[in-house]
């Protein structure tokens, strides 16, 4: 018998705690301190935003080594010890905004990565990852 899985959880306020990586155009300054929450149906944030108009969200469950060994995620490698603390399972979400119908609005977030820990998180954008935090 398993237990319910709760890797769904994405529903907090999120805090960035800080980037790993090369950022191309954005300024790491600017974002670390600052929130991204979601609750439902609604987003809004740093990166993020979706007035309950149509949010929706899946996510992938990957063995922390399965994870690291796919070229897709190669920029969280240097993370990869904080990410596994505490966690034998990574999620990987794809959080999707369909915008009410209204095409530019529509808005995607991904990879966003959490762990079985529930406390970290962290999100792949442009040559870097964010590390974010819920306390």
């Amino acid at each position: 018998m398993s237990a319910p899985a709760q890797a769904d959880f994405i529903d907090t306020d999120w805090s960035v705690a800080g980037f790993t990586g090369e950022a191309w155009f954005i300024n790491p300054q600017s974002v670390i301190g600052k929130s991204q929450e979601f609750y439902r149906g609604f987003a809004q944030g740093v990166f993020y935003t979706c007035d309950y108009a149509g949010q929706s969200s899946t996510y992938t469950r990957y063995d922390n080594d399965a994870f690291f060994a796919n070229p897709e995620f190669e920029l969280f490698l240097p993370l990869r010890e904080d990410m596994t603390q505490g966690s034998e399972t990574l999620f990987v979400h794809r959080i999707t905004c369909e915008g009410d119908d209204d095409p530019a609005k529509r808005r995607v977030m991904y990879p966003f990565v959490t762990n079985e820990a529930r406390k970290s998180a962290w999100y792949l954008f442009e040559g870097g990852v964010f590390s974010f935090y819920t306390p």
